[in-house]
């Protein structure tokens, strides 16, 4: 299936490594421009030379988007380096596990204060430019309670973002979506890390996945892909939960 991505320009935040990175392929081998941030520098040039191989047009900027100012720099960069911004995907998670003052105000500073800053500054040029497509990465901890409360409290937040945001930019031809993936697996990532320093809670985990093993990026990002392009265009305002019956709430 031919997605109609190629020539488009599409913005990733948190695209280095993981979901982020899987993304940015999968839009590239669609032919989709791509611009990617991420903090870490050696992991963004990493992946940005792995998109440059297939093609398309790249940027990438070194980027906490914590920092309203690098967040807005980096957006503008892209869009003059790209020549628009189609689509957004807000990818980046500050993973606050501690129920303290430290852990709220990573998770509300990443996950959600850095989402709402990208999506209402491409907005406008969304609109300007006839339309476009935001995606918004949550999680299944937004779903039921379990997870620490920063995290889950924050990934929450952004499914009714999704559904209100949708609901404000519907008549602008802007499709808002979500996408709430299980737990994922890939290496230095988080469950990376817990399978080294705590398998007991590594394999409750996998025990908890009817289909006995953890997604791979992969995965997530073949569907925000699809949820992205204009194949999808009647879906707005949804939350898509990609987790492989891990999550078994009646949401």
């Amino acid at each position: 299936m031919d997605l109609k991505l190629e020539g488009r320009n599409v913005v990733i935040t948190g695209g280095s490594k993981g979901i982020g990175r899987a993304t940015a392929l999968a839009m590239a081998s669609e032919g989709a421009n791509v611009a990617i941030c991420a903090r870490g520098k050696d992991a963004l040039q990493a992946t940005s030379s792995e998109l440059a191989i297939l093609g398309i047009n790249v940027f990438s900027r070194s980027t906490d988007v914590a920092n309203p100012e690098e967040l807005t720099a980096f957006l503008n960069e892209s869009r003059e380096s790209l020549g628009s911004v189609d689509i957004l995907i807000n990818n980046t998670s500050g993973f606050g596990m501690t129920d303290d003052e430290a852990g709220w105000k990573v998770s509300i500073d990443v996950d959600l204060t850095a989402t709402v800053r990208a999506t209402q500054q491409v907005i406008p040029w969304m609109e300007e430019s006839g339309g476009g497509s935001i995606i918004h990465v949550s999680s299944i901890s937004g779903l039921e309670s379990g997870s620490p409360p920063a995290y889950a409290a924050v990934k929450a937040a952004l499914l009714n973002y999704t559904k209100t945001t949708a609901n404000l930019v519907a008549s602008k031809n802007i499709r808002v979506n979500c996408v709430a993936p299980g737990s994922i697996y890939f290496k230095d990532g988080f469950w990376d890390v817990v399978q080294e320093n705590d398998k007991d809670m590594f394999d409750s985990i996998i025990a908890s996945i009817p289909f006995g093993r953890m997604g791979t990026p992969e995965e997530i990002a073949d569907v925000i892909t699809f949820m992205a392009s204009p194949r999808a265009q009647w879906a707005s305002g949804a939350t898509l939960v990609v987790d492989g019956v891990q999550h078994k709430g009646i949401y």
